[in-house]
């Protein structure tokens, strides 16, 4: 399966945000409001699935970035991992399904990020 985001690529670790949860009085973080954008408008690149994907795969991610700057391969594979389980293209992310990302890479594209 081929399907491209045709979005410049989020993380979900930078800037995040610390609430408090009202009733109980404790803390826990949210992701930054850029990636629950993101999150939020990759919606629409999904590809359909008849049912969320529960096998063994390689998932082999090329991100166009605007820029040279640095970043971090893990954390855009972990966005990317956990919106395909938010859109349920992945029944989960652990080891037991995503398995590999091999070829993946990224790729300084300022024209077309």
């Amino acid at each position: 399966m081929n399907f491209t985001i045709n979005l410049k690529p989020v993380t979900k670790k930078n800037s995040q945000r610390i609430a408090k949860n009202n009733k109980t009085g404790h803390y826990f973080v949210l992701p930054s409001k850029a990636y629950e954008k993101y999150e939020k408008e990759c919606k629409s690149y999904m590809p359909n699935v008849e049912s969320p994907i529960d096998y063994p795969v390689n998932i082999k991610a090329i991100y166009h970035m605007p820029t040279s700057r640095k970043v971090d391969l893990i954390n855009l594979h972990e966005a990317l991992h956990d919106i395909l389980v938010h859109y349920h293209v992945l029944a989960d992310d652990s080891s037991n399904i995503v398995v590999s990302t091999d070829g993946s890479r990224v790729v300084v594209d300022k024209w077309n990020p």
